[in-house]
């Protein structure tokens, strides 16, 4: 995977689980420029203003609301200096010029990179009752979309989801034959970082493919915790450590509280 430029690096025993992930996230925005960062979950939302902090200065960051932020804020800190206000028709503006890089979340993923967070259960009588599609099928079919999974488990990545709230390979193909070419032009799925490890579909049929194994995590443990044969290409190497620089941010600037570490637990 990709590093930063910075040379010094800390230890794997100083590292948490939590700050691993949060590096790993970052690397999703990695080459963006200035794309709006839009992220949900503790992790991401740390990773996405750790990149903005260090080797994409360019990248856009909210405070969680309307407000596009001067610099990135500290977690659950006030805006601060505000470059610009986002109302929410201008965001949708971005999500369907393909301006906006989203880091979602996902109750259940499948292979290709469909992903749920409607219903569990079958669609005529479902045993639970989610959040519905919101913007799922417009960020993945629009916008470059990745996806935070804090609990890699078979529960989530399985082999079929019980609804597609989010679009995957296999389905934008088919929406393609459907609908004609174009339908799908803007699909670009790019990275899938768990408390595991990261990720990509970059394989000939778009399918999930293994990147990196955290520290402290085997190629074994990930492929147990699957619910479908994963694309591995040779051995695989461990995520990248954060350098002092990362970690020292992570720490003092932007999670002082440790909120991180309720998200991922070592």
């Amino acid at each position: 995977m990709s590093t930063t430029s910075a040379k010094s690096t800390t230890s794997a025993t100083d590292v948490t689980r939590a700050e691993i992930c949060v590096v790993a996230c970052a690397e999703a925005w990695r080459g963006d420029g200035e794309m709006l960062a839009a992220a949900m979950g503790t992790c991401s939302v740390l990773g996405a203003r750790l990149a903005r902090l260090t080797f994409e200065p360019e990248l856009l960051t909210t405070d969680g609301g309307p407000l596009l932020t001067a610099e990135a804020v500290p977690l659950g800190a006030p805006a601060g200096p505000v470059e610009g206000w986002l109302p929410f028709r201008d965001h949708l503006w971005l999500v369907q010029n393909g301006r906006r890089h989203v880091m979602m979340g996902a109750s259940q993923i499948d292979r290709y990179g469909n992903t749920n967070i409607s219903a569990i259960g079958a669609w005529s009588r479902p045993k639970s009752q989610l959040l519905g599609v919101r913007g799922a099928p417009g960020n993945t079919i629009c916008n470059p979309t990745s996806y935070w999974i804090p609990k890699h488990s078979t529960r989530v990545f399985v082999p079929k989801v019980d609804m597609i709230s989010g679009v995957g390979y296999d389905r934008a193909a088919e929406l393609e034959a459907e609908l004609g070419a174009g339908a799908s032009r803007f699909h670009d799925l790019r990275r899938v970082v768990t408390d595991l490890g990261v990720f990509d579909f970059a394989t000939p049929d778009g399918s999930m493919r293994l990147v990196s194994v955290h520290p402290g995590v085997d190629v074994e443990q990930v492929v147990a915790a699957t619910g479908f044969e994963l694309v591995i290409d040779g051995e695989v190497p461990q995520t990248r450590q954060p350098t002092d620089e990362e970690l020292r941010l992570i720490r003092e600037v932007l999670d002082p509280k440790s909120v991180r570490d309720r998200e991922v637990r070592a």
